[in-house]
């Protein structure tokens, strides 16, 4: 039976630390407009505190995470266990983009270790937390990390990535303000 949280306590944050990979969903507002799922992985969460976690937002070909969370803030981070005993946790919450220029993305930037293609930070407040049993989500051995996209990140240097930022992710599949280049603090 699923259980509702009132904070990240310290078995969750543990369990949260051992996953591998976590997918994020948002939604534009209008009805008509793209859901988005997207999986993630890497060393690219963290724990802010028992309301807050964030992660680390890596230049891809999309930026819909960002046009949602910037349009609306809705969010939900949900992790699943492919190995050892079956659990879903679903993190619903308050998203904010944090870009390189803002002040708070050098001290959120410190918890993390350097990723070549890091877009943003993905900081969310927590809303609601809660688990479910898993039982049918299958078990799956972890082989290792890509590193693809570092590889195609430092491959193409900060001022091509400024320029595939400012041009790939300058607004989502439904036309919503995606990637906003801020100048650095």
């Amino acid at each position: 039976m699923g259980k509702i949280y009132e904070s990240l306590n310290p078995e969750l944050q543990e369990w949260l630390g051992q996953q591998k990979v976590f997918f994020v969903a948002t939604a534009p507002l209008e009805t008509d407009g793209h859901v988005n799922c997207s999986p993630k992985g890497g060393d690219s969460f963290r724990v802010v505190s028992e309301h807050e976690v964030a992660y680390i937002d890596l230049t891809g070909s999309g930026i819909e995470t960002a046009a949602h969370v910037q349009e609306n803030g809705r969010i939900v981070i949900m992790f699943c266990a492919f190995s050892g005993p079956p659990k879903i946790v679903r993190l619903h919450g308050t998203g904010k983009v944090i870009y390189p220029g803002d002040p708070q993305f050098a001290e959120l930037k410190g918890r993390f270790p350097d990723h070549p293609g890091t877009r943003a930070i993905i900081l969310v407040t927590l809303t609601r937390i809660s688990d479910s049993c898993g039982w049918a989500v299958p078990r799956l051995d972890f082989v290792a990390h890509r590193d693809g996209l570092d590889k195609w990140t430092e491959k193409q240097g900060s001022e091509e990535l400024r320029t595939y930022r400012s041009t790939t992710n300058r607004n989502s599949v439904d036309n919503i303000p995606g990637y906003v280049e801020k100048p650095q603090a």
